[in-house]
């Protein structure tokens, strides 16, 4: 079709019969005459109207000269087989390099973006289109994620970052394809599937306020009020006390197999083979072999995901002062080699708990939508803390077989739960209490907890003191040091003085020593600074 028109000046004949040709073009592909994208180079096609305004917004407005291809409107996209194929630029690059870089994509998952074929259209005409006529460097699709890196690492508001936005469609030259606002640049990278849910949460961890309370105002447990309380003691309605952000993974799992060269690679721990009999990857591991052994039907599909969960607290503002935690709870995919499986771009992000306290064991609330999801996978896929032993002497014997995990269950439904304060909410997995390894822990850290109350009990520093009265009453339970018993008296309880309480002298032999420790560079932090 004749597109010079598209150069022509608004008040001439050719124009006039090129918008009618254009218009005419749309209405017989797109089968619509009131949902169509608006060309003019205000709306940059991200406004739907119908045809009689757009007319008056390409005569008033003049049509975006950049767009050259009407994908948009019927016009057969070829630039799809470009981004399949990563056809180079003059410069050698790839003209997506940029933006995946930036988002940790290979040029192959730019396969999919969703279920709407317009999204899909629009998100990769983003990655054709120059962020102004003649500019070869960046497109608007790269632009716009280079400026919303920025905003997220300066940690600029939404106010901030849409001034910053029209201060950028000024400076560039007239026709430059920059939003001009938040909203629209959020609306752009929405099409990325980079969406989210934000679910309220009870500020006690109670309950999430989705399915039968998702139009509570009050938590059914506690009580307490799902909005949040001002300084005035007053109710702010509709601002609720706490929130949690969720990231749903199946969109992203379906981004996965829909790049070729990732979804190969989905399937690498099929072919390999363990060549020395040892554990050299996931796949050669008991809770592997069991599940292809349980479930035939789930092992004789390789491209069948095996995940691993991940979670910890850290403080976002790097402040020991600060009490304020987020915990992340992150997706590993197993059936990537081991050179990939640990990369960036294939760990997703599933939840963002923030709160000053960790969740603890109410943890499971929060896991509720992602053990929805991965249930839903899944059928998708298939149609006794031992007190009397510790007494103080030396244990020569064997050690117990470990429980399973149905014996694990088994004694948690009956309330057998000496070990245990709660049922894990994974046990609602089909799969998970036949799983010999269910867990798997943090042995550094670990290590570190460890040191933290030695040295909080040795130097008796409040807050990270093991040594109290519940302790020394379990002493007294299990017959160890009765000596140690607590003697209550009538104002206060006394603690008798253990082997490991140091006197005053000793503790300042202890800073001392840490205080001209020298170990080797990058070992640890500088202990001396430490020490008071």
């Amino acid at each position: 079709m004749d597109k010079s028109w598209m150069h022509s000046d608004r008040r001439s004949k050719a124009y006039e019969l090129g918008v009618e040709a254009f218009l005419n073009f749309a209405v017989e592909n797109l089968l619509t005459t009131t949902h169509i994208r608006c060309p003019c180079v205000k709306c940059v096609n991200l406004k739907l109207f119908g045809v009689g305004i757009i007319r008056d917004h390409v005569y008033f407005n003049g049509v975006d000269q950049s767009y050259k291809n009407w994908t948009f409107h019927g016009e057969p996209w070829e630039a799809t087989t470009n981004a399949s194929r990563n056809v180079e630029e003059d410069d050698g690059h790839s003209r997506y390099s940029f933006v995946s870089e930036e988002i940790d994509m290979d040029d192959n998952d730019f396969g999919d973006f969703g279920s709407d074929p317009y999204e899909f259209a629009n998100v990769i005409g983003d990655g054709d289109q120059p962020v102004y006529p003649g500019c070869r460097k960046y497109t608007k699709l790269s632009a716009l994620v280079k400026l919303y890196n920025l905003k997220a690492k300066h940690g600029m508001s939404d106010v901030c970052f849409t001034e910053l936005l029209i201060l950028q469609r000024d400076l560039l030259p007239e026709g430059n394809t920059i939003p001009t606002s938040m909203y629209v640049a959020k609306k752009t990278l929405c099409a990325l599937g980079l969406s989210y849910e934000k679910m309220h949460a009870c500020p006690n961890d109670c309950i999430l306020y989705r399915k039968e309370y998702e139009d509570s105002t009050n938590c059914p447990t506690c009580g307490i009020s799902r909005w949040k309380e001002g300084k005035d003691s007053i109710l702010k309605e509709g601002v609720p006390a706490k929130v949690v952000w969720y990231f749903p993974p199946i969109p992203r799992f379906k981004r996965m197999f829909q790049s070729h060269e990732t979804a190969k690679s989905l399937t690498w721990h099929a072919a390999r083979k363990s060549i020395d009999g040892k554990m050299s990857h996931p796949a050669d591991s008991p809770s592997w072999k069991l599940l292809d052994d349980k479930w035939p039907e789930i092992g004789n599909e390789p491209r069948n995901l095996r995940l691993a969960l991940s979670s910890d607290g850290f403080n976002p503002h790097s402040s020991l002062s600060s009490r304020y935690s987020c915990w992340p709870v992150i997706l590993v995919t197993y059936n990537l080699p081991p050179w990939l499986c640990m990369k960036r771009k294939f760990m997703m992000l599933t939840l963002l708990i923030s709160d000053p306290k960790q969740p603890g064991n109410d943890i499971d609330v929060y896991l509720e939508p992602l053990i929805d999801d991965l249930t839903s996978l899944w059928d998708g896929i298939r149609g006794v803390r031992q007190r009397a032993a510790f007494n103080g002497k030396p244990e020569y014997g064997i050690p117990p077989e470990p429980l399973t995990g149905e014996e694990v269950l088994h004694m948690v439904e009956n309330g057998d739960r000496v070990c245990w304060k709660k049922k894990s909410i994974f046990f609602d997995l089909e799969y998970w209490k036949y799983l010999p390894v269910r867990h798997a822990l943090d042995v550094m850290h670990i290590e570190k907890n460890v040191c933290d109350s030695i040295i909080g009990t040795l130097l008796e520093i409040p807050g990270k003191n093991k040594d109290g009265i519940a302790a020394r009453l379990d002493l007294l339970n299990m017959g160890v040091k009765i000596d140690l018993q607590p003697e209550y008296g009538e104002r206060c309880t006394r603690l008798p003085p253990g082997p490991w309480n140091l006197s005053r002298a000793e503790k300042r032999e202890v800073c001392n020593s840490f205080y001209g420790m020298k170990v080797p560079e990058g070992y640890s932090s500088n202990i001396k600074n430490l020490v008071s």
